[in-house]
């Protein structure tokens, strides 16, 4: 019974971080989808990726939070965090590495392939080929973000870059010292995994919401 209640009053503490997070949490998690290719951008400034870096951890927190257990790293959340510690210290190959890894490897020729099947099999009444065209257009879309994210910081200076990229942390509230932090709270209990009726509960609804 102790141990019931001591899960039941965790659930409860975690669901009440969500609710203080929740609108960030929505307004990310459709940044990140936009990234992923629902959107193509004109241009993707560094701060963006800061922005988008910062997206991918609060949706993390969101996981942890709510006890995704299979899913808890698909946002490497933890990961961004060093990420933008590390690139306020200059290290940007890491940062490319990352976005290329996200963004990039996309199978436009297999697609292709499958989009003149479904035209030839006459697929094009029961949906499966207007999903296929859709789908390519979502990679290309994240095809060229990555290459507008790139462009941002290739065109820049060194120094320039380093000095946008502090900016844009203090911005979204990643300076080295909050970073530590933040990444001391995610070791904590309410980022553990603790599944339970109440934190499953709300994240459906969340997840039909957004």
């Amino acid at each position: 019974m102790g141990i019931t209640a001591a899960g039941e009053r965790l659930a409860r503490q975690k669901l009440a971080a969500f609710e203080r997070l929740q609108p960030e949490f929505e307004a990310s998690f459709r940044f990140v989808q936009d990234v992923h290719g629902q959107r193509r951008f004109s241009a993707f400034p560094v701060i963006e990726t800061i922005h988008y870096l910062h997206a991918l951890w609060v949706c993390e927190c969101k996981d942890r939070l709510l006890s995704i257990y299979r899913n808890i790293v698909r946002y490497e959340g933890h990961y961004c965090l060093d990420l933008l510690r590390r690139w306020q210290a200059g290290e940007t190959p890491e940062v490319v590495a990352f976005l290329q890894r996200k963004l990039d490897g996309l199978p436009f020729a297999e697609l292709t392939r499958q989009i003149r099947e479904a035209t030839t099999a006459g697929h094009a009444g029961d949906g499966l080929l207007h999903r296929l065209v859709h789908g390519r257009l979502v990679l290309l879309n994240r095809g060229m973000n990555l290459m507008q994210a790139l462009n941002a910081i290739f065109a820049l200076s060194e120094d320039d870059l380093i000095r946008q990229v502090r900016e844009a942390c203090t911005h979204y509230g990643h300076h080295p010292g909050q970073i530590e932090q933040q990444l001391a709270e995610m070791g904590g209990p309410l980022y553990s995994y603790t599944p339970h009726q109440l934190l499953a509960q709300r994240n459906m609804l969340v997840m039909i919401d957004v």
